[in-house]
């Protein structure tokens, strides 16, 4: 409490020092940051790249911002206010986004991809080129891909799966769940239990870790819940990767990320055909199964958890917080968070800040196969500024919970 009220005051400080405006508005604005509970106002400012990022990150950031442009001049977003404009969406997403970005990742990291139903879900089966390691021969991984609960099916698992399976050296099985559109919360959670079910009879349930990004980071979190709701057995471990277990409005990210990115307001017209797309109802939005955090015991029952994120993801806030109630019910829980990046932006394997080219480095790599660590250890950043190179921390956790048999 003493912390935020010093917080609290060093921002009302800094507004009614502010030189740019006059005094007037300087006690306006002093009295309303002072006030319990009142909002700032933020001037406009020109915010530049962090100063920590290297000059390879900018140059990546560069390219990336050139390709954003031309991939919007071809594939146009706004709001899909139909299902016609999602059905549209996709389909503009996997001819001109996804080949270009996987092209990429299976030319660095050399892999099989099988399709493949599980229990009547499909899926695919992503395995290194040359061979799952011993140590991994009992081990599975889940991937959940993102995409806004309506987008990414079969392309965004590829993405998430290609380089973990390829470094890891291990089995990854990605489930390509039911969306909105066609379908409502709770179908992909079904899925996913469904397809759990049927690796239990092959692995058992401390050998298998489910993660995801975004929407797959929510859905790994509403998975623990449902298994708990169904008395399946708890994984040995997940990863909420560029999203929390708790709905993301309200925390500071969301607000910060439309301000930088230039996001308008929504109107009357785009919420009302949001909420008809929408995978969750007003409902949903308060239900623990959904948002498991919202639920102190559910959220106690969760395995060790490994969470990413970064300071320019509107979702940084939902991470955060998620963390911070992880570890006030006991539950083992790493955060790692990459300063001046973008949501999910992993997903570029040319960043020097991505996890999986940090866990590519020989030195890296064998130190965490010299601890038996868990496969996803070599990928998952634990070399960053909050721990020493060559560091796996959060891999140790993984290692804990994901015994080799017997």
């Amino acid at each position: 409490m003493q912390k935020s009220i010093l917080i609290a005051c060093l921002v009302a400080i800094s507004v009614c020092a502010a030189p740019s405006i006059g005094e007037d508005e300087k006690v306006a604005k002093c009295a309303a940051a002072s006030a319990e509970g009142g909002a700032i106002h933020v001037s406009a400012f020109d915010l530049p790249l962090s100063g920590f990022l290297s000059a390879e990150t900018r140059a990546v950031l560069a390219r990336q911002k050139q390709e954003s442009k031309r991939y919007e001049e071809v594939c146009p977003y706004r709001a899909p206010e139909s299902v016609e404009d999602v059905m549209s969406q996709r389909r503009c997403g996997e001819q001109h986004y996804y080949p270009a970005v996987i092209a990429r990742h299976r030319a660095r990291y050399p892999v099989a991809i099988e399709p493949s139903k599980i229990a009547g879900v499909a899926t695919e089966i992503i395995t290194p080129a040359d061979g799952i390691s011993a140590a991994n021969r009992h081990r599975v991984l889940i991937n959940l891909h993102g995409g806004s609960f309506m987008y990414g099916g079969r392309w965004g698992g590829q993405v998430e799966s290609i380089p973990i399976a390829a470094l890891g050296k291990i089995r990854i099985v990605s489930v390509d769940y039911r969306m909105a559109p066609e379908h409502r919360f709770p179908a992909a959670s079904e899925d996913i239990a469904a397809v759990y079910k049927a690796l239990l009879a092959e692995y058992r349930p401390e050998n298998i870790g489910i993660y995801g990004c975004s929407a797959g980071g929510f859905l790994t979190a509403q998975a623990v819940a449902w298994f708990q709701k169904e008395n399946l057995p708890t994984p040995g471990a997940i990863g909420l990767f560029c999203a929390g277990a708790l709905p993301s409005g309200g925390g500071d990210s969301e607000r910060l990320w439309a301000a930088i990115s230039g996001t308008r307001s929504v109107t009357s017209q785009e919420q009302e055909a949001a909420k008809k797309l929408s995978y969750f109802s007003d409902e949903d939005l308060k239900d623990p199964l959904a948002f498991p955090g919202l639920d102190p015991q559910v959220l106690a029952q969760f395995p060790d958890t490994l969470l990413i994120t970064s300071t320019r993801d509107f979702l940084m806030s939902s991470v955060v917080e998620t963390h911070a109630q992880l570890v006030k019910m006991g539950v083992p829980a790493d955060l790692h968070v990459w300063e001046g990046l973008d949501h999910a932006f992993f997903f570029e394997p040319d960043l020097p800040e991505s996890p999986f080219r940090i866990g590519s480095r020989p030195s890296y790599a064998g130190y965490c196969t010299r601890r038996r660590s868990w496969s996803l250890a070599g990928t998952t950043g634990d070399s960053t500024m909050h721990s020493p190179p060559g560091s796996c921390s959060g891999a140790r956790h993984w290692n804990r919970s994901l015994r080799a048999p017997g």
